[in-house]
């Protein structure tokens, strides 16, 4: 019986210590084949290039080109390869940003080797994957991208205590518009209550 074909695997990461250590890790799955390595985002394009891997795991905060950046260009230019972005914090921008790039999936540097092999094996059959403890995160993040600045600003200001009447007077618009605007927020929050969109928006840092 013919053997599977192994996935193979880039990692880019600025740290010797972490490629090393996430190399080790992948080299005691079966399945999956490490071939080769890059220290900034500039290196990762250009071996991805030449190597064309199924998946790079890929450092989001590095030097020169960062991972986000570095994703972008691997995607236009090696677009059978997928991108795993490998963070050490949950920071929604980033997620989001790592989505408009192209990224397939997103793991913490502190997950257990176990989700990065599962994130990997997900990526590779053209799924999305992403950290359970990033998820609430990007979450949050989809809810505040689908907000305009100026439905964040008339939130802001209910949780802030005004009416209708005082938002209206504070942003020099009618109360119509405010009203209209409330609507939208309630229809996007999938809230009920001008209290509860309040407080989805307070949870997930929408608004402060």
């Amino acid at each position: 019986m013919t053997e599977p074909t192994p996935i193979t695997c880039l990692i880019a990461d600025d740290h010797e210590v972490v490629r090393e250590g996430l190399r080790l890790a992948l080299s005691r799955v079966p399945h999956i084949r490490v071939i080769g390595e890059a220290a900034d985002g500039e290196s990762a394009v250009a071996l991805t290039e030449r190597r064309r891997p199924d998946v790079v795991i890929m450092d989001v905060r590095m030097g020169d080109m960062d991972g986000i950046t570095a994703t972008a260009r691997i995607r236009e230019l090696v677009p059978t390869t997928a991108v795993l972005l490998f963070t050490a914090h949950a920071e929604r921008n980033l997620l989001l940003r790592g989505r408009e790039a192209g990224a397939k999936g997103y793991v913490l540097k502190e997950a257990p080797h176990e989700t990065i092999v599962r994130a990997i094996d997900r990526i590779v059959r053209g799924e999305d994957f992403v950290d359970p403890a990033l998820a609430t995160s990007l979450i949050a993040s989809e809810r505040e991208g689908i907000l305009t600045p100026r439905e964040r600003e008339i939130l802001q200001l209910l949780a802030n205590g005004m009416s209708n009447a005082e938002v209206a007077k504070e942003l020099f618009i009618s109360q119509e518009t405010v009203k209209s605007h409330v609507r939208h927020i309630l229809a996007k929050l999938e809230a009920d209550t001008r209290t509860q969109a309040v407080a989805i928006a307070l949870r997930d840092s929408i608004i402060q």
